[in-house]
């Protein structure tokens, strides 16, 4: 028998509910064959209608008929398992481990073509054509298969969660508000979904600014390095035209000295181009994160994952990178020609003006830190604690600016992002760029902190708890002394006593800076590193020091 006939033969002699060659075939008076076990359990799903229709056509029995074997068609099917012809459509159609199983057949189970939110269920193209056909599932949403409709699911009330609750932060369903979420602000979860997705475009036109800032900046950069590179090539050239004039000592000092100032100019420029890049890098990675998310149909997948993208901050650069003439290299071409008839000594003096101009121009290219109280506000942020991620035995204000070690367990909703072991909490706000914001102190035993949004929230001190991990920086201040702490390793700070602490962020630079607060400032303590992603603020508290207290100040 052909290919062509044997596939023909497959899908003739095969049953349409369970795909399989037919056993027992039976066939009803329209002209459809079934297993009889096939029919017969569709049948009984039917008996309470007491009206019974074919899978096929549609055509329905009253009363239900009494099906007998169809003897011709059973011999039919049992030679063609004679011949080896199996009943089984092509491998593709079925599901493998990967894929997403039609919930609807038996034995061997099709690939799922969509998913269906309303009834929680997925749908080879066979078992799905009800929806396309029937009005009754005209309101229904499909979507891509999906491994995790169960999760749309309340555990409580087994009803799909079409619903959000904005005081939790959690999908529902139409029951809940009357139990658990009673008094609570719910809204549709599409609703939620619409909200939240606006939120999320103006986040990414927020990062896709942010890109194309730090391009512009960074074609600057470039047409920087060209300058310095044009700069120092034609100072080189005038000054060996003047070299043959000298002896080679001076000769190969000068020209020593501009290749070095070059490569220095350079190296400094590059290091900031690299930076930038860096960022761009991130800001795509994100921007793809986003775009991903904004197109998952499923409002509840969305809304489960949201979080964990958290709009991210784009500092405003304003970019103070412009391209001026650089002349202290032509400076270095007519300290030459001055000091023709002059000796060395004279040359490394002349050397010694020309870097400071150049400490000069990197002045004007990098703003100097802030030293004063002052100075130090122009970068001040809000910071509100997250009370997600808030331990049990800490109680937060209601404007999240206040937090307090408790010995009694709070009660919290189950969040992922929830410190569980220690009594720590991390601030909502993602923070890059300049930042300054201040902590006041009361009862002893409190740690100020920032870290990366990814530190773990379960297991071990050394995963979780501030300033023991590579993830997170701290100043401990207690009743006597400051102590500093990151990767587990403890540096003492000398310093006066004060219940308010400053912090200043440099995320660009690298710079974390902690003051007691007065109006002269002390610095604490100063960190210089190499920032990778976005940082939070955050408190920690020693379990000893009962009813301690730690709230961010309003510097607006």
């Amino acid at each position: 028998m052909a290919q062509k006939g044997v596939q023909l033969d497959r899908e003739t002699f095969s049953c349409s509910l369970c795909l399989d060659l037919l056993k027992d075939p039976v066939t009803t008076s329209c002209g459809h064959s079934y297993c009889m076990n096939c029919i017969k359990s569709h049948w009984d799903g039917e008996d309470e209608n007491r009206i019974h229709s074919c899978p096929q056509c549609r055509q329905s029995f009253t009363p239900r008929p009494v099906l007998v074997k169809n003897t011709m068609l059973a011999e039919l099917v049992e030679e063609l398992k004679k011949t080896g012809l199996q009943a089984a459509a092509a491998d593709h159609c079925y599901a493998g481990a990967e894929d997403v199983g039609c919930d609807v057949c038996t034995g061997r189970k099709r690939k799922a073509l969509e998913s269906c939110l309303q009834c929680v269920a997925s749908y080879c193209e066979k078992h799905l054509q009800p929806h396309y056909e029937s009005p009754a599932f005209k309101k229904h949403k499909l979507v891509e298969p999906s491994k995790k409709l169960q999760e749309n699911m309340c555990s409580r009330h087994n009803e799909v969660m079409k619903m959000f609750c904005r005081t939790d932060q959690q999908c529902i369903c139409y029951l809940c508000p009357m139990e658990d979420h009673k008094g609570h602000e719910t809204v549709s979860a599409a609703a939620e979904r619409t909200e939240r997705q606006r939120e999320l475009e103006g986040s990414r036109l927020n990062i896709q600014q942010g890109i194309q800032d730090r391009e512009k900046e960074v074609k600057l950069l470039q047409q920087e390095v060209e300058a310095i590179n044009g700069s120092a090539d034609k100072a080189v050239d005038e000054s060996q035209k003047m070299f043959t004039e000298l002896i080679r000592l001076i000769e190969c000092s000068v020209k020593h000295q501009v290749r070095s100032q070059q490569k220095s100019e350079v190296s400094r420029v590059k290091d900031l181009q690299e930076k930038l890049e860096q960022e761009i890098r991130e800001l795509n990675r994100r921007d793809a994160e986003m775009q991903k998310l904004s197109h998952t149909e499923d409002n509840n997948q969305f809304l489960l994952n949201y979080p964990s993208l958290l709009p991210l901050s784009v500092s405003k650069h304003s970019s103070s990178i412009n391209i001026r003439p650089l002349r202290y290299f032509d400076d270095v071409t007519a300290t030459v020609s001055e000091i023709r008839d002059k000796l060395q000594d004279v040359l490394r003096e002349e050397w010694t003006n020309i870097s400071l101009m150049v400490s000069e121009v990197e002045d004007l290219l990098s703003p100097p830190e802030p030293k004063t109280r002052a100075e130090l506000l122009k970068y001040s942020r809000d910071i509100t604690l997250d009370p997600n991620t808030a331990n049990t035995k800490l109680l937060l204000t209601e404007e999240g600016r206040k937090a307090t070690f408790t010995s009694q367990r709070q009660i919290y909703s189950s969040h992922p992002d929830r410190f569980t072991k220690w009594p720590q909490v991390l601030s909502k706000e993602s923070l890059t760029g300049r930042c300054y914001w201040e902590v006041e102190l009361r009862g002893g035993g409190v740690f100020v902190a920032v870290a990366y949004k990814n530190i773990l929230r379960a297991g071990g001190w050394e995963e979780c708890l501030f300033g023991v991990n590579d993830q997170s920086w701290m100043l401990h201040s207690d009743i006597t002394n400051y102590t500093f702490w990151y990767n587990n390793i403890k540096t003492p700070v000398s310093g006066p006593r004060s219940s308010k602490v400053g912090v200043y962020l440099d995320h660009d630079a690298g710079i974390l800076s902690f003051y007691k607060v007065s109006e002269t400032m002390t610095l604490l303590h100063r960190v210089q590193t190499t920032f990778t992603q976005p940082l939070h603020a955050g408190l920690r508290f020693n379990i000893v020091f009962p009813t301690a207290t730690a709230e961010f100040c309003n510097l607006k």
